[in-house]
């Protein structure tokens, strides 16, 4: 989702610094409802967990660059389901950062665009958790329909921002169309992969409520909001 450089430029990039505030302040909104059910000690260990987490998806795992942008394994639900949304917030801005200031300098032109593009998403995908998750069932007990709704609405999220950044910067030329959209399909490819990971990753949580009070995982994991 590493928007390529050039893609968008000169004034246009302001949009991106407006958007990726927006983010971040409902960011630190998330953040405040988090530590006023957890603790700071709580919010931290999980904050540096998805960190961690973030950077080892993006440097680590299998990346290569398809159109106008890079396809990636972000594993956005699972941070979100496992750490909550705020950490996995956090994790993403963190990883994205100490990736473009330690490894690919070329990306921090486009930090503001590629940040939105990975935040807003989560937030999106919060919202749904909300409502296609009834309180009473924790997260270990999601179904796989569930877990595949959630994957896709996010990754949806990532192709629909790429998209948006591609049109916005490039305009409506064929050749930018056919690379926006062989971008998405590749992407795509990554719903298929990921609520897998987020059912092992929950199947593998289900062994591990003796670390419940731990504060490494989100509440919600064990428990029925």
């Amino acid at each position: 989702m590493h928007i390529e450089p050039g893609i968008v430029d000169g004034a246009k990039i302001a949009l991106s610094y407006a958007t990726a505030a927006a983010a971040v302040t409902y960011a630190a909104k998330e953040t405040f409802a988090d530590l006023r059910k957890s603790n700071f000690a709580s919010y931290a260990a999980r904050a540096l967990i998805a960190t961690v987490g973030v950077f080892f998806f993006f440097e680590v795992l299998p990346h290569f660059a398809v159109g106008v942008s890079e396809v990636h394994f972000i594993l956005g639900s699972t941070l979100f389901l496992v750490l909550g949304a705020a950490p996995a917030a956090f994790g993403l801005a963190a990883g994205l950062l100490i990736q473009g200031a330690f490894f690919a300098p070329i990306d921090l032109p486009q930090y503001a665009i590629n940040l939105t593009t990975l935040l807003v998403p989560l937030f999106a995908l919060h919202a749904l958790a909300n409502r296609i998750i009834a309180p009473n069932t924790a997260y270990v007990d999601l179904k796989y329909s569930q877990a595949l709704a959630l994957s896709t609405a996010y990754q949806g999220g990532v192709v629909a921002w790429v998209a948006f950044w591609a049109f916005y910067g490039q305009g409506f030329g064929a050749e930018n169309i056919a690379s926006v959209f062989s971008f998405g399909a590749a992407y795509m490819l990554v719903v298929l992969v990921e609520p897998i990971a987020d059912l092992a990753v929950l199947f593998g949580a289900k062994s591990l409520r003796g670390l419940e009070r731990s504060g490494v995982f989100t509440a919600r994991l064990f428990n029925a909001a």
